[in-house]
């Protein structure tokens, strides 16, 4: 077998953890579309705490997200993803048998408790080969999005047809199935692989909210998850103002995905192939103040709306695919897991933010005040994205020196003398080098004849 062909182990790994990653990301987004619209018939509902259950479930994720990465190293992958699946299936079942918003914000806040992200990803890191690692991890990055389309279309098809607390027990079913999957199906690691790429440095974390570059990327994904959240605190009840039924609105989300995803190939090919990932970074945060715009300026009317959630959702789509691949290329070398955890900490930040903040908007002026903040926020976010340098060209490869090669600084000056190796970090405990290369110049096989030569 090649060497770069998943052997049936990696492969059922990659299928499963993806599964587990999927069925809670789909039970987070399906509560998106909504809950501002069913969620107001609660007990106690306004408007304030509606944007609150949005949010408070990414303030969980927040702050545990970190520190249950770091948790995973010491009580293994497996106990911590089936605890944190446990704890997002009692929080479901507690926000289900509620009838008022309070009880939902406190089944919210448990789900995000259940922060499992950076111990999935440590797990496919000890149950894949370095070769393959990086076709793993974009197997799970393609299967957010899709998840994220999915959740968009049937969650108001399953409220419409169960109502918010059918809903809620469904997702609880869904973790139960991910704990299912982990137990049964996930195969056993033989250790815990020390892996810079994926797990979190303990020491890492200031080294990576130093870096200037680092913190643009992570401001940005804070800015796009935001914008989702508060944006979908207005839309959903605009949208039936407007007249387009809250059972039939996942006809809108369907078309608009279906349209963002054919959309995202050009831009990424166009970012990635001729390196232009600045301009269409800069593009797609124009593409999303203009979405605010015109949905700030529709009021009632449909296709105005309609024509503006297509237009934020080429842009976030877009800007979903592209800022993990900034991240990778910006990272310093060992540091990329470090620098993954910060971003997708950043990410349920904003979460937090725009369900919260995007309800206190709602409750005091309606959608166009929460539209015209979102709009304010992107105008900010265009004026830092504009002074933004091009990212270096690079990929992150992690090397395990074989039998004999010794960590020293000699090997590290001949890796580093190379045309295409833009940065080296020898980690002797490890017994590793990571190499940030232009992968168009030196690739993996060369390196590796490299260091035995």
């Amino acid at each position: 077998m090649n060497d770069f062909t998943m052997t049936r182990s990696e492969r059922r790994a990659t299928w499963a953890l993806g599964s587990v990653f999927s069925l809670r990301m789909l039970g987070m987004f399906m509560v998106l579309p909504v809950l501002t619209t069913y969620g107001m018939s609660l007990a106690g509902a306004s408007e304030t705490l509606i944007g609150l259950a949005i949010g408070v479930y990414g303030m969980a994720q927040a702050l545990l997200q970190i520190p249950f990465g770091l948790l995973s190293d010491r009580i293994g992958r497996k106990p911590l993803i089936v605890g944190g699946l446990l704890m997002f299936a009692i929080g479901s079942i507690i926000a289900a048998m509620s009838d008022s918003i309070w009880g939902v914000i406190v089944g919210r806040a448990l789900q995000g408790s259940g922060a499992i992200s950076a111990a999935v990803m440590a797990l496919l890191s000890d149950l894949t080969r370095e070769q393959n690692r990086t076709k793993a991890m974009a197997f799970i990055g393609v299967s957010f999005g899709i998840t994220f389309a999915i959740a968009m279309v049937t969650g108001p098809l399953i409220t419409h047809a169960l109502g918010l607390s059918g809903l809620f027990w469904l997702i609880a079913l869904l973790a139960l199935g991910g704990i299912g999957i982990t137990l049964w199906w996930v195969p056993e690691p033989k250790g815990h692989l020390l892996n810079r790429e994926s797990a979190m440095v303990k020491g890492g974390i200031r080294t990576v909210l130093a870096n200037p570059r680092l913190l643009k990327l992570n401001l940005g994904i804070l800015c796009v998850h935001t914008l989702l959240m508060s944006s979908f605190v207005a839309l959903p009840p605009l949208l039936e103002q407007a007249g387009l039924p809250r059972e039939q609105q996942w006809q809108a989300y369907l078309v608009t995905m279906l349209v963002a995803f054919v959309s995202v190939v050009p831009f990424i090919l166009y970012a990635e192939k001729r390196r232009k990932m600045k301009l269409v970074f800069q593009i797609c945060v124009l593409v999303m103040l203009v979405a605010e715009v015109v949905l700030w300026q529709a009021g009632l009317q449909l296709w105005g709306l309609l024509a503006g959630l297509q237009i934020f959702f080429i842009g976030f789509n877009v800007m979903e695919a592209l800022l993990p691949s900034l991240i990778s290329k910006e990272s310093p070398p060992g540091y990329k897991g470090t620098a993954m955890g910060v971003y997708s900490t950043s990410q349920f930040i904003g979460v937090a933010i725009g369900g919260s903040l995007g309800g206190l908007l709602y409750s005091q002026g309606g959608a166009p005040l929460v539209f015209g903040g979102c709009a304010a926020l992107a105008l900010l976010w265009l004026g830092v994205s504009l002074t933004m340098q091009e990212p270096p060209y690079v990929s992150s490869l992690r090397i395990v020196l074989p039998e004999g090669v010794e960590a020293s600084p000699a090997l590290e000056q001949k890796i580093r003398a190379c045309d295409g190796v833009s940065d080296v970090l020898l980690v002797s405990e490890e017994h590793s080098v990571y190499v940030k290369v232009d992968t168009k110049h030196l690739t993996r096989s060369d390196l590796e004849r490299l260091i035995v030569a």
